[in-house]
Order: C-alpha cells, then sequence, then structure tokens
C-alpha cells in the first residue's frame, strides 16, 4: 500500500466520475492501517475546491476510507457534539502519498442528536444523467447508501462513539510524540 505507516500525513484527491479533479485536501495523517481500511485525522486543514476556492475545516476531523464499501466517513468533532458526514464514493487507493476516490455526490448527514438526513439527491441525478452511470453502478451506490443507514439505525462502526473517541485519542497522541 504505497509503504504507507501511521503517523505519515497523506493529501487527498476527490474526483468526480469522469476524472476531474473535485477537491482536494491537503492534511490526513495517519493513525490506523487495517485490512479493510485506513483511517486518517486533520484539524483546521485546507481545503480546495475545483473553482479554485479555499478554506481551513474549523474542527479536528476523523476520516475513514475503505477498501471495499463504496463510500468514505468524516466525523466531525464540534462543539456542538459529533456529526458525521458520509460520502457515497469508490473505494479508496493510495498513489505516491496521496488518497484517491470517485465521490458520487449522495451524501448522508448524521447529527448528534441520533438524526440523519440524505443530501444532494437532486446533484446524483443530475450527474447520473450527463456523466452516464451505468445501472450496476447506480445500483450499487444506491445499495451502499442503505447500508450506511442500516449502520446508523444500529450503532455500528463507523457510528460508534467510543470508536471515534478512540480514534481521536490515538490522533492526540501521535500529534505529541510528533512534536517530542
Amino acid at each position: 500500500m504505497d509503504n504507507i505507516k501511521v503517523g505519515d500525513n497523506l493529501t487527498i484527491h476527490c474526483y468526480k466520475h469522469n476524472g476531474i479533479l473535485h477537491r482536494v485536501c491537503e492534511d490526513a495523517k495517519v493513525i490506523e492501517i487495517t485490512n479493510d481500511k485506513l483511517v486518517c485525522a486533520n484539524y483546521k486543514t485546507k481545503i480546495t475546491e475545483n473553482d479554485g476556492r479555499s478554506y481551513n475545516t474549523n474542527e479536528l476531523a476523523i476520516l475513514i476510507f475503505y477498501k471495499k464499501n463504496w463510500f468514505n466517513i468524516i466525523a466531525q468533532l464540534k462543539e456542538q457534539g459529533l456529526f458525521y458526514y458520509c460520502n457515497i464514493a469508490s473505494p479508496y487507493i493510495i498513489d505516491n502519498k496521496i488518497i484517491k476516490y470517485i465521490d458520487y455526490d449522495l451524501d448522508l448527514r448524521v447529527f448528534p442528536d441520533g438524526g440523519f438526513r440524505i443530501l444532494d439527491r437532486n446533484e446524483y441525478k443530475y450527474h447520473k444523467r450527463i456523466m452516464h452511470y451505468n445501472n450496476d453502478l447506480d445500483l450499487i451506490l444506491k445499495n451502499e447508501l442503505q447500508k450506511l443507514i442500516f449502520l446508523k439505525k444500529k450503532e455500528k462502526s463507523p457510528f460508534c462513539t467510543q470508536e471515534i473517541e478512540d480514534y481521536y485519542k490515538k490522533y492526540v497522541n501521535l500529534q505529541k510524540n510528533s512534536k517530542n
């Protein structure tokens, strides 16, 4: 896996189905690597959109990328509580210390009170039409969204507060150790 190890800093490239670079996240510190996922974290990191606009995130985020699931997770530790932003997206690859995936528009937003909302359905329909998502891909993406909703309702990983808190602690310890 591109000789990636815990403590490495990676960049994230998010593409659209047509191959166009959609968004770049400049910093993701690796905090865990398993056979099926890569977990990173960042804090106040720079995000650059494809139109050139850029901004810094406001909170610490735990980023979970999967090798087989068609989604990735951003757990945002905000003052108001733990929020999740779940992207329906291709499984990730790593190329030259860059995490790469294709974003497929549909998102699941989960709130600290346990409520959730599906976002960007119209954007998905539009991109499906103009980028020619085939029926097999459409079925995979919709099934993965349903899988995410099921995991949320059952409070299974990654929607387990203790799991996110453990990742947070790993990140804090890595940051302390890198300053020594």
